[in-house]
């Protein structure tokens, strides 16, 4: 057993160089690299990073989950090596899918838990009162865990966590695939765990506004911490390197294209009506040789974010800038057209639909128009998901009309998913299948035949930059990778329509950065796409938004008309769409799911 030195006792979590290696296939693959990391008492702590870079490993090793190949790990004194089951009282660790029992109701689950844990009938009352009022999940005792919304299971997630009152709380990825306001609900959980209890939190997350809540943030990138501080350490990072740009002349995707093709620029995003941009350091730009006056751009020096360290640091560290995609197979197309001149593609006509004594959605109306972004925003739960998959001909409306591509979905399902692609929630590949495998068989599951299937196949490894990974099974891919390989297999027959249920869910943000120059070029050839997101910054890349609540429209528009739309008598417009989802759900009454 390794000896812990005196000064560690007490801190929640030490790391001293530790190394992890796994194999996977022939090759050997180093998931940490030399990792030394100390948690301070009572504190939250972000760790961040790009798919693959480690987050998972180091929390499942923090856990005891696995156990190093070299250096020691110790929580409060005990080594993680040796100490498992007086760990086990001590530390809490949530994994990324929440750990649930779906065939099990909510109080199931918290029994089931409870055993594990040792907890007395006695103690487990009081404990259960206790995280069901924190977690607001009292009328759903009886529910089984499947068939609650993907809020609902994040937050019994984190109950069956905290039943054995944890003084390390350990949380991979707990907000991804839920709503801005669940995400907010898990926050105040967390912060009143620290506040209460002391609590000691490591957690991992895609979202940079996360983990500017955090008091540390972890940088970790291809297994090695690349920089570790409190957000307003990166923020100093990124000093006088940011600034917001807007253009009644350009509007905000043409300003951001321009900005994307200057080498002194290694970041944009569409913010609002205006483009967040990041200089590198020391390297103002010269604006003058970018834009003229008579496009009218105005450019405002911003207080830098914990983003834009990230994506600065990342990209010196690979000497690259944020990349600038383009995915070029529609004939013919080579400008997009105005939404508002393009007649509709996807008509929606008082659509209901049941399950059994549930009604999903409700009487929904709406239409999508040729090369049009369209967002579909909601609370989970609203009926997103459900109507994405009557519109796929997957499943059939109870009452209504639908139409894809001038095809009624009645009695022409087969014919219309035939001209669309469709990239779901968790992807739809085939875990054991190589990524070369997962594309013969969708191209063949779409017709592709001989030279044009094997021409496409090609493209797609080389378009979607996995040549290197062909012979992977998929099911080992980092996430990022297996995002591009679902997307190249919705893009294999070339289709005219693409549906996107929540395809970034989880992504690091130079991954979706990534994934939405891919989007908004397809847009630009004319691809009609719908597509959902609880990342609120991506809603302002849509043309227009329906946001749904309990199967019905709450508000439709452009991005600029919903943020309008959540001023009240006490209260300007929301600035941010997130900020605006949250007024307009809060306006209504409605609650996360």
């Amino acid at each position: 057993m390794i000896a812990i030195a005196a000064d560690a006792a007490q801190a929640p979590l030490t790391f001293r160089s530790v190394s992890k290696r796994f194999t996977a296939g022939d090759r050997v693959v180093p998931a940490l690299r030399d990792v030394s990391l100390r948690l301070s008492l009572g504190q939250v702590t972000a760790l961040v990073g790009p798919d693959g870079a480690g987050k998972t490993t180091l929390l499942r090793l923090a856990a005891g989950l696995l156990l190093p190949d070299s250096g020691s790990i110790a929580s409060f004194g005990l080594d993680t090596a040796a100490a498992g089951a007086q760990l086990h009282q001590l530390i809490g660790y949530m994994p990324q899918r929440f750990g649930l029992y779906e065939d099990l109701s909510v109080l199931e689950n918290l029994n089931l838990y409870a055993d594990l844990y040792g907890i007395s009938l006695q103690d487990r009352r009081q404990r259960f009162a206790e995280l069901m009022r924190m977690t607001n999940l009292q009328k759903f005792n009886q529910r089984l865990a499947g068939q609650l919304s993907g809020g609902m299971k994040q937050k019994l997630g984190l109950a069956c966590t905290l039943l054995n009152r944890p003084k390390l709380l350990l949380l991979d990825e707990p907000s991804v695939g839920v709503d801005p306001l669940s995400r907010r609900e898990l926050w105040q959980i967390i912060e009143s765990l620290v506040a209460e209890f002391g609590t000691t939190v490591l957690l991992s997350t895609a979202y940079m506004d996360e983990a500017e809540r955090c008091q540390q943030v972890v940088l970790l990138d291809s297994g090695e911490i690349l920089h570790q501080d409190a957000p307003a350490g990166f923020h100093r990072l990124a000093e006088a390197c940011s600034y917001q740009l807007s253009s009644p002349v350009l509007g905000k995707r043409m300003l951001q294209q321009r900005l994307q093709m200057h080498a002194d620029l290694i970041d944009s995003v569409v913010q609002g009506d205006a483009v967040r941009a990041v200089a590198r350091p020391a390297c103002p730009p010269d604006w003058t040789a970018i834009f003229d006056t008579a496009e009218q751009v105005r450019i405002t020096p911003v207080p830098p974010r914990l983003e834009d360290a990230f994506i600065m640091l990342l990209l010196a560290r690979h000497e690259e800038k944020s990349p600038v995609e383009t995915v070029c197979f529609v004939p013919g197309n080579g400008s997009r057209f105005l939404a508002t001149e393009q007649p509709a593609v996807i008509e929606v006509e008082q659509v209901d639909r049941w399950f059994g004594n549930f009604q999903a959605v409700k009487k929904l109306s709406f239409e999508v128009r040729h090369g049009e972004i369209f967002g579909l925003l909601g609370a989970n739960g609203a009926g997103k998901t459900t109507t994405f998959r009557m519109l796929c001909g997957l499943l059939p409306a109870s009452n209504g009309r639908l139409r894809v591509a001038g095809l009624d979905l009645r009695n022409a399902a087969a014919q219309a998913r035939a001209r669309l692609g469709y990239m779901s929630q968790k992807f739809s590949l085939y875990g054991q299948l190589s990524v070369r495998q997962n594309l013969q068989f969708f191209s063949h599951a779409y017709g592709l035949r001989h030279k044009w299937r094997t021409e496409r196949i090609a493209w797609a490894l080389q378009e979607f930059d996995l040549t290197e990974f062909a012979d992977t099974n998929s099911v080992d891919l980092p996430l990022g990778y297996k995002q591009r390989l679902a997307l190249a297999c919705a893009l294999m027959h070339e289709p005219e329509i693409l549906f996107l249920d929540e395809p970034t869910s989880g992504i690091d943000p130079l991954a979706r950065r990534e994934f939405w120059n891919r989007i908004n070029s397809l847009a630009a050839q004319g691809v009609t796409i719908l597509v959902t997101t609880h990342f609120m910054e991506e809603a302002e890349y849509c043309d227009r938004l329906l946001i749904m609540r309990e199967g019905d429209i709450l508000a439709a528009g452009t991005p600029a008309e919903i943020r309008s739309r959540s001023q009240t008598a006490e209260q300007a417009p929301a600035e941010t769409m997130e900020e605006a989802f949250i007024r307009l759900l809060e306006l209504t009454g409605a609650s996360a799911g």
